[in-house]
């Protein structure tokens, strides 16, 4: 069914004007832009280098366009009383809200290899936070788990089990782990989709990272009640729980600027948003009915299945005729970001490859215009380092083959005018956002104060200008991979800093990096030295790149950061009930007692097999197999014996899942343990029974017993 836009004819209306203005901003400085740049390159000679110039020159300028209207735009709306009058929000008044019942939401989380702990503390938050809202009836759990890793497998298991019985929510809060983690998280989604979506009306998607308030889940659910067009409700996840200094910054930097660029956003595309994926609200029945993800004609890593599903699903969303609304103005939405920047390019990866997937999509039938416009930008985001690079080097080049002047005669004092728009454009929003919340004094006051406000401001812009150049040289690196036919695995995501920097690895990633960038200015040095001012400023992070990694990626120097008053935040400062609990939370996990460390890597597997308790609640959760083939038996048998006398090394990872998928396997496992004199056994598991008969006679015991 079509629906009508949720706002009047006349709001519409005005929203058409909001985007004509807004887009034909965008245009004429990027058509001023390219002028400006054309008249410098026809100074001189205008060859077929000069055209390659231009015509990488023009899509970057244009991304800069586009991100300076957006900052002023959402500074406007940001800084006047009435805020954005399309904004979905507009449409629950106060008086409405309570009067308003809640229709059954799924709460979902889809893991793979997760912190477990983290993922079961977050749960408890938003459980006992919906809890205080007294609407808790109106919301049921589920942890989907794709963990191919035996040890988290168990104790997921394990943990959900001990949190439904603290928090009597048998019945609310489900695990399943699936036997084939096919398609990845829109797969584990697909999959809860077509077993209980019809159970209920909406579906609120998780990170294993994502926290949310129960305040912000219930009004979420009562917009999308009052508004029965809209098909999925996005909220702006504010980051939070940084360690490291990249961590930190980050987390800075998305509070400082993060509400203007949303609101920014928000002015526009106003029902034709963008969804991210998670910390969002989404209407089951047409999501079932109408975005299911096609395969993509060919193989990885064009074709093959769709990595970056969540900018597909909210097109089809709105070409069946829903909605797709972004609520800047919601707070009680919270995610972590990565904790240092190799982690962050990990992700980046694969974030690449699944926005050049979208290239095939950009002609499908039916997208929105304003859609479509979305899947092209997030192809740019990825495919703007590369021509950026190229614009570089083809400078570069120019700058070594041309004798007259600084690059060309008489260009020079255009060439400054140039990159004094480009650099007003770039630090001009940046100022005006800061300098927005330097006159906000709650603000101020919860990110350190006005000294220590402006010196983080005057740090995260030298952090970032270090960086941008590393991004563009590995975001190059990844469109070029991805154009060559080298796809991504699906890896866990490191969403916590293990320890200090490993300065062999962060090396062998930046080492290459630097020497590239140190014959590049050495080069321009010897050929062409008044290039060399020019280019400083991206050679200065190429050089630093190894130290940079290493510094940002320290959580003792984040530590100090923020004894220091730096980067601070108000979700820091000021923490809400669900930041402070589950910091609480996850002070106490911490202090469980943890297994020898020789037991560490199958651990999971042990308790599995030898603790009662936890081996009835993982046989409970097995499917029974009937009447298995001959073959099916011999070949567990064969592992069972193996692993008794050998120990876990002596068995692969799928190997060690295929046995604890089998219930048979897993029972006569259990019974040998018990039963076998320990003589007989592997000294692994010599040491293990020893190990668990000192942990099970004190009285805090592992995981969540």
């Amino acid at each position: 069914m079509i629906y009508r836009h949720p706002f009047t004819p006349a709001m519409v209306e005005r929203l058409e004007r909001r985007r004509g203005a807004y887009f034909s901003t965008v245009f004429i400085l990027t058509i001023v832009g390219t002028l400006l740049m054309a008249d410098i390159l026809l100074t001189g000679d205008f060859g077929v280098l000069e055209v390659y110039l231009l015509l990488v020159f023009i899509p970057l300028f244009y991304n800069l366009s586009s991100a300076m209207v957006t900052a002023l735009v959402g500074l406007y709306v940001v800084v006047r009383k009435r805020g954005n009058p399309l904004s979905v929000i507009k449409t629950l008044p106060d008086a409405a809200e309570a009067q308003t019942p809640l229709a059954s939401t799924a709460i979902v989380m889809p893991i793979y290899n997760e912190d477990v702990t983290r993922v079961f503390e977050g749960l408890r938050v938003i459980f006992r936070s919906l809890e205080k809202t007294g609407e808790l009836a109106a919301f049921d759990f589920f942890v989907l788990s794709d963990s191919d890793d035996s040890t988290k497998w168990i104790e997921e298991e394990t943990a959900w089990m001990e949190l439904c019985r603290q928090l009597k929510a048998f019945g609310r809060i489900f695990y399943r782990k699936r036997r084939q983690a096919i398609n990845r998280k829109s797969g584990n989604l697909a999959d809860f989709c077509r077993r209980w979506g019809k159970r209920y009306r909406y579906m609120v998607v998780l990170d294993a990272d994502s926290l949310m308030s129960g305040e912000t889940l219930v009004k979420m659910v009562r917009l999308m009640e009052v508004n029965p067009s809209v098909g999925i409700l996005q909220t702006s996840p504010r980051l939070v729980n940084g360690e490291t200094i990249f961590a930190r910054v980050f987390q800075f930097a998305s509070r400082v600027y993060g509400p203007v660029f949303s609101a920014g956003i928000n002015y526009w595309q106003v029902g034709e948003a963008t969804y991210w994926g998670h910390n969002a609200v989404i209407r089951l029945a047409p999501f079932i009915e109408n975005c299911a993800l096609p395969d993509l004609p060919g193989k990885e890593p064009f074709g093959g299945r769709i990595l970056s599903h969540d900018f597909v699903e909210a097109a089809l969303m709105r070409r069946a005729g829903y909605f797709v609304c972004l609520a800047p103005e919601i707070d009680g939405s919270f995610e972590e970001g990565p904790p240092t920047l190799l982690d962050h390019l990990k992700r980046d990866r694969r974030w690449c490859q699944g926005n050049l997937q979208h290239l095939w999509l950009l002609w499908a039938k039916g997208w929105s215009p304003i859609h479509r416009l979305m899947l092209a930008h997030g192809v740019l985001s990825y495919v703007t380092s590369l021509l950026w690079f190229l614009f570089l080097m083809f400078g570069t080049f120019r700058g070594f083959t041309h004798t007259g002047g600084p690059v060309i005669a008489g260009e020079g004092l255009k060439s400054a005018v140039l990159f004094g728009v480009t650099a007003l454009m770039l630090f001009g929003p940046k100022a005006l956002i800061a300098a927005r919340v330097c006159f906000d004094r709650e603000q101020l006051e919860a990110s350190g104060g006005l000294v220590r406000f402006l010196l983080s401001i005057v740090f995260e812009t030298l952090f970032f200008m270090l960086m941008a150049p590393i991004l563009m040289i590995y975001h190059s690196k990844f469109v070029l991979l991805t154009i060559l036919g080298q796809g991504v695995r699906w890896a866990t995501q490191q969403r916590k800093a293990a320890g200090e920097a490993d300065w062999r690895e962060i090396i062998l990633n930046f080492g290459g990096v630097t020497m590239f960038g140190l014959i590049w200015g050495i080069s321009c040095l010897i050929v062409a030295p008044r290039l060399f001012p020019w280019l400083l400023p991206v050679l200065a992070g190429l050089w630093f790149c190894v130290p940079f990694a290493i510094f940002t990626g320290s959580a003792y120097a984040g530590a100090r950061a923020r004894a220091l008053g730096l980067f601070l935040t108000p979700e820091e400062t000021q923490p809400t009930w669900v930041i402070k609990q589950l910091a609480d939370n996850l002070g106490k996990a911490a202090q469980r007692i943890r297994p020898h460390p020789s037991l560490l890597q199958d651990y999971g597997l042990l308790l599995a097999l030898l603790d009662p308790y936890i081996n009835a609640i993982h046989l409970s959760l097995l499917r029974l197999r009937r009447n298995p083939p001959p073959e099916a038996r011999e070949y567990f048998q064969e592992l069972r014996e193996r692993l008794l006398a050998q120990g876990p090394d002596s068995l692969a990872a799928k190997e060690k899942t295929a046995l604890l998928f089998d219930h048979d396997s897993v029972n006569w496992l259990h019974d040998q343990l018990w039963s076998s004199a320990s003589a007989s056994l592997a000294p692994w598991w010599q040491l293990a029974i020893r190990q668990y008969n000192v942990v099970t006679a004190e009285p805090v015991t592992p995981l969540y017993r």
